[in-house]
């Protein structure tokens, strides 16, 4: 088990690694200065030597080598850098803004995950055909809806006809209704298709046939016999689904004006702002791979026949 969860971990790292490098090496390719971007204003009245000056203070006269070595060796500190258009620590400007994006992403995947199952079981529990295949006829309609369409629908039809939730000076609740409707709804979607797949295809299993010969009723089967293990392949693609999570939870607080780290990223790119744009790269891969990695822990853990007799994972 130990040389497992090492490996995984090894893995883990390895993939950090690539996205930092690569997110590096794609960003400095990217066209313009954010130093004369902002400082060549003819506002700020500053002369070439003191705009070189600044640059060489930003540490981007370097070679591409020198930059990577010291962009690595910083994070590997902790210190993501300055913000070139806000003057600040990247640090303190992620601070404000990953919180409310951590919050709508966590709320979102757990209303995400309590709508794939309640789909999950109204497709195996409901009395009527016609009424199962609707229901099962669900997730392909979630997964077909844009984002950014589906928050503007929402606030159309929610806040501005049937006026039960306020999108104009909201609460700090209630301003997470609308978004977190918005982000979970595409992502439940691929998680209750793999679960009325898993669901079906365990119910052909021999052991079920054993369980309904006792006499056990559907719902008892469902719960007791065949969710545990239709879990396992929705467990996989919800670690998957994570990387879409963060992508919506960008889209979603454009279209609702949150301030999270979307609001950040959308001024970074205008503005070239390079140190904060690799640290919300490094900082989405880092969620990505540590819920990837929790998924590969707790697999050993769920399916005992992934353990050898002796413990230790195969």
């Amino acid at each position: 088990m130990t040389r497992y969860i090492l490996s995984r971990i090894g893995q883990a790292l390895l993939v950090l690694w690539a996205a930092f490098t690569l997110s590096f090496l794609l960003l400095q390719a990217m066209p313009g200065d954010a130093v004369l971007i902002k400082f060549l204003n003819p506002d700020y009245g500053l002369s070439p030597e003191q705009i070189q000056a600044i640059r060489e203070a930003y540490a981007v006269d370097g070679t591409l080598l020198t930059q990577y070595l010291k962009t690595l060796a910083n994070f590997l500190k902790g210190d993501f850098g300055y913000s070139i258009q806000a003057g600040v620590p990247v640090s303190a400007q992620l601070a404000v803004n990953l919180p409310p994006t951590l919050m709508l992403a966590a709320l979102g995947f757990a209303a995400a995950v309590g709508l794939a199952v309640l789909i999950a079981a109204l497709s195996s529990l409901a009395p009527f055909a016609w009424l199962r295949n609707l229901v099962q006829s669900i997730p392909s309609l979630f997964v077909s809806v844009p984002v950014f369409w589906l928050g503007i629908m929402l606030i159309q039809i929610f806040s501005f006809r049937l006026k039960l939730v306020s999108v104009i000076n909201p609460g700090p609740w209630e301003s997470l209704v609308l978004p977190v409707a918005t982000l979970s709804v595409p992502i439940a979607a691929p998680l209750a298709q793999i679960l009325i797949r898993s669901i079906d295809e365990i119910r052909t299993r021999p052991f079920i046939a054993v369980a309904v010969a006792k006499g056990a009723t559907q719902r008892r089967i469902l719960w007791r016999h065949v969710a545990g293990n239709a879990i396992l392949p929705a467990l996989t693609i919800a670690g998957v689904l994570f990387g879409e999570l963060i992508a919506g939870a960008v889209v979603t607080e454009t279209v609702f004006g949150l301030n999270g780290i979307g609001v950040l990223t959308e001024k970074a790119v205008g503005n070239q702002d390079l140190s904060v744009l690799q640290a919300v790269v490094v900082i989405s891969a880092a969620a990505f791979v540590t819920i990837n990695l929790l998924v590969d822990l707790l697999y050993p853990i769920l399916d005992p026949r992934l353990r050898t007799p002796s413990g230790a994972t195969a």
